[in-house]
């Protein structure tokens, strides 16, 4: 039986097209698969632990062969508790909205979180980084208003969907998917674009 997390980074809640693209996903996934594990993680709720002095002190230490003490170690348990609530999954669905060309901060900071050495990566001083999160899937469904191939550098770039590309696939999840809702406002065609990438969402989901 399969388990899948939706990683939400939206905060605009009705009004968001990558929370409406993941209702589609999400719809269509239970109805396939009735007996599936389904959650959902709010990086918005007010849950997610910071990643500070403490955190940052703690991480070093474990580098370092060390055990953390006092904040640190207080620190270390919140991100090892994250974790291993994301670990505990084999799918993962991130619907993430387009914030000045890259990804929201809250979804940086569950990446900052989670992104620890034995649990995200192994490190090797001779062969480098080792990804930990194998035999797992993720989709990616990703919207921005302003941006699109093509639209020129006035429209600016992007850094969202190869950031997260290349953080799941230096963590060990190769098996990436990707829905883009990036209407051209100027032509009319939302609506069509929408469409699309919502049939896309319906089509992922059955795959995944």
């Amino acid at each position: 039986m399969s388990r899948l997390l939706h990683v939400s980074a939206s905060p605009r809640g009705a009004r968001s097209e990558s929370l409406a693209l993941a209702a589609t996903f999400l719809d269509t996934y239970r109805e396939l698969d009735p007996l599936a594990t389904v959650d959902t993680l709010d990086l918005w709720d007010g849950t997610l632990p910071e990643f500070g002095p403490a955190a940052a002190a703690a991480k070093m230490a474990i580098f370092a062969g060390e055990q953390p003490e006092g904040a640190a170690a207080q620190a270390w348990e919140r991100a090892t508790a994250t974790f291993r609530r994301f670990d505990s999954y084999d799918r993962y669905l991130f619907s993430v909205p387009m914030w000045n060309a890259g990804i929201p901060y809250v979804l940086k900071q569950f990446i900052d979180v989670v992104s620890q050495p034995g649990m995200v990566f192994g490190f090797d001083p001779t062969d480098g980084y080792t990804g930990l999160l194998t035999g797992k899937k993720a989709v990616l469904l990703l919207t921005s208003a302003v941006y699109g191939p093509g639209r020129g550098p006035a429209f600016g770039s992007d850094f969202q969907g190869p950031y997260l590309r290349d953080w799941l696939n230096w963590a060990g999840v190769t098996d990436v998917e990707e829905v883009s809702f990036r209407p051209n406002l100027a032509t009319g065609d939302a609506d069509a674009a929408r469409e699309r990438a919502h049939e896309e969402a319906r089509r992922l989901a059955a795959k995944l």
